[in-house]
């Protein structure tokens, strides 16, 4: 409770038996009008929000009258084109009336798995972020296939949080929280209030079954939960039928929470710091007095490109008296020899298409 009233930054993860009704596959409006207000309180305490919302292939398959059961892939990608829409829209108009603007990203599992995408994504989202809006995001499942897709949002929920450095993820489910066993089928299975490590005897605990429409159980929970908690998210899973379900977890609310292992800003600069450069940066005497003031690395101040390097890949930056850091590289090194030197207006001059204004960005950079 505590922990989400403080963060800064919040990825929601909302699953397809919570937003689309199992009956007759259509939406529950109200559901989500109490979904917003709680969005919007969270937006008005100065939180970052970012929801992950499955639905659009339950919503699509209704419109289609596509059958019950497993779908074939090139169905439920026909399903996600048509439910997407529908699912976008539902987003906009329940959080207009609060004066929220809504954003609709798309991805697939390669971009996080592709530094120079992942890095592209993050960008989006941080700048998605600093404008004020509510970024939606779903697995692109128009074009995913089995061997790329995520397989399930809670992985990632899990994979969105890293990549904008949340501080909580919230796991709305049709359960309140994390068991020893199935209390459907085990009367004496315990609730965990908080849980400090996911130890083997924890993960011996989860099952594997899915529920109604959604495709993750408790197994894929915990799996997002290592992944957030070891880069220094919280994690809760919460009853998320409720109508306001994240006001309910506010008021105390039956849940469980997975401990942050440490800082997500510090786990992540852990991250860059460790990678092996693959070339090196030399600023001049202004930049270096730049960087060491948490500023970006600008073309500008820039004198030497080294190495062989592509988007992404990690480089050592070093001013006239020496090391000043490591970095992750937003250009080529090519790219980065051709625009070094020059103001930032000027990149898409040198190289032909529109750049991004920072070379190395104050996040992905540790001095």
């Amino acid at each position: 409770m505590e922990t989400l009233n403080a963060a800064k930054r919040a990825v929601i993860k909302i699953g397809s038996a919570l937003l689309v009704d199992r009956d007759d596959g259509t939406l529950r409006a109200d559901w989500l009008k109490g979904l917003a207000k709680d969005v919007a309180a969270l937006k008005y305490r100065g939180t970052d929000v970012i929801l992950v919302s499955s639905g659009s292939i339950a919503l699509g398959r209704a419109v289609l009258e596509m059958p019950a059961g497993t779908l074939a892939l090139e169905q439920s990608q026909a399903a996600a084109a048509v439910g997407q829409i529908r699912l976008a829209r539902a987003y906009e108009e329940a959080l207009a009336p609060h004066g929220l603007t809504t954003a609709q990203v798309l991805l697939t599992l390669e971009d996080s798995a592709d530094r120079r995408r992942y890095l592209n994504s993050r960008a989006t989202m941080e700048q998605l972020l600093r404008l004020e809006t509510v970024p939606i995001v779903n697995e692109n499942d128009t074009i995913a296939t089995d061997e790329i897709r995520f397989g399930d949002n809670d992985r990632l929920a899990a994979q969105i949080a890293v990549t904008v450095g949340a501080d909580v993820l919230v796991l709305l489910s049709d359960v309140d929280g994390f068991y020893s066993g199935d209390p459907r089928q085990d009367a004496a299975a315990k609730r965990y209030d908080k849980v400090e490590e996911i130890t083997p005897e924890i993960e011996a605990m989860a099952g594997d079954e899915g529920s109604g429409l959604s495709k993750g159980g408790m197994k894929t929970k915990l799996l997002a939960a290592k992944t957030a908690t070891g880069r220094g998210c919280a994690m809760v899973i919460a009853e998320g039928s409720l109508m306001r379900p994240l006001q309910a977890l506010h008021d105390g609310a039956p849940c469980t929470w997975f401990a942050a292992q440490g800082d997500p800003q510090a786990a992540r600069k852990g991250w860059i710091a460790a990678m092996k450069p693959k070339g090196e940066i030399l600023v001049d005497a202004g930049a270096a007095k730049a960087l060491g003031r948490g500023k970006s690395l600008l073309p500008a101040g820039v004198t030497t490109v080294s190495g062989d390097f592509g988007r992404g890949d990690p480089v050592v930056i070093t001013g006239p008296d020496g090391a000043l850091g490591r970095g992750l590289s937003r250009y080529t090194s090519a790219e980065a020899d051709a625009i070094k030197g020059r103001q930032s207006g000027d990149i898409e001059a040198v190289l032909g298409y529109p750049g991004r204004a920072a070379l190395v960005h104050r996040d992905d950079m540790v001095t």
